[in-house]
């Protein structure tokens, strides 16, 4: 077993290869003069089980980009077998046509890695499950609840009431809310435009309760922020959030500072900006745990939804 790593995130490469106490591969990326990419395996991967870990995140055509030209080189390179291992699935919003005359590029996403020769991917908490079935490979689809909920139980949230920002993410908020031994509200969200969003109504009772807001994608934090100022409005003692892949794009981090959030806790699916990094309320935890052991049971056959048991 041999694990690789594009650009968008070799800290976490690191993290899992430390945790599976096996060295990171041997790969070079550069550029030619007018931008292109070029990759080479620096060891040989004949017959060799091969990971590569990139998450698709900004600037997400450069990293898909990235990914595909690596498992090109390493099919090329007669590799055993090629997983895709992206914990953050970038173009996963678009799952699906809004209006007449648009793309399904998670779609596209998916038919480009499969002819380029990946073989399996491991993706963690997809903006939309059905994602899974744009692949005719396997997908292994792992969920970063649990690396969250350590968090919070250790801030003494048992019992809170837990809060979907829109009635898409309510199943998940449920999960949480079951193992935090609290409540669930949702929030009834309009969204005029892209990235814009307003709170209509909240439906379950927060008044008096400390409140955890459960997102899969912090992007420019303007759902996030409008429903942390909602609850405060509605009676909620505190608000803090639970988010799984810390976008942060645009006006984020100072929307998240000046909000009554009390504190965000994200996963380093995608690594921090420096401005993230120095934001006072944001709180990273790890999934290089989930991830390492994943793998470590892709490569010898054994159960990977016994994780989540």
């Amino acid at each position: 077993m041999r694990i690789f790593s594009g650009s968008a995130h070799k800290v976490l490469a690191e993290e899992i290869c430390k945790y599976l106490d096996n060295p990171l591969g041997n790969a070079r990326l550069t550029r030619f003069s007018d931008g292109e990419l070029f990759a080479v395996i620096g060891e040989n991967v004949r017959g060799v089980d091969t990971y590569v870990l990139q998450p698709t995140c900004t600037p997400v055509n450069d990293h898909v980009m990235e990914l595909l030209i690596m498992v090109d080189a390493l099919r090329r390179a007669s590799a055993g077998s090629i997983t895709a291992v992206i914990p953050y699935f970038g173009y996963a919003r678009q799952d699906r046509k809004v209006r007449p005359r648009t793309p399904i590029t998670s779609k596209l996403i998916a038919d480009l890695l499969q002819a380029g020769g990946v073989n399996r991917v491991v993706g963690v908490d997809l903006h939309a499950g059905q994602i899974q079935g744009f692949f005719n490979i396997p997908f292994d689809h792992l969920f970063a609840m649990q690396a969250l909920l350590q968090e919070h139980l250790r801030a003494n949230y048992t019992g809170a009431v837990v809060v979907s920002p829109d009635a898409g993410g309510v199943e998940r908020a449920r999960a949480y809310s079951k193992r935090l031994k609290g409540t669930l509200a949702i929030i009834d969200k309009r969204r005029p435009e892209a990235n814009e969003s307003e709170v209509m109504h909240i439906i379950g009772e927060v008044a008096g309760k400390r409140c955890v807001i459960v997102d899969d994608i912090l992007d420019t934090a303007g759902t996030m922020c409008n429903a942390a100022v909602a609850l405060r409005n509605a009676g909620a003692a505190s608000v803090s959030a639970s988010v799984s892949h810390p976008v942060l794009s645009g006006p984020a981090i100072d929307r998240i500072t000046k909000s009554p959030l009390e504190e965000v806790v994200v996963t380093n699916s995608i690594p921090l900006s420096d401005a993230g990094v120095a934001c006072g309320k944001i709180k990273v935890v790890s999934i290089a745990p989930l991830l390492a052991e994943a793998i470590r049971r892709i490569h010898h056959s054994d159960s990977v939804s016994s994780l989540f048991a």
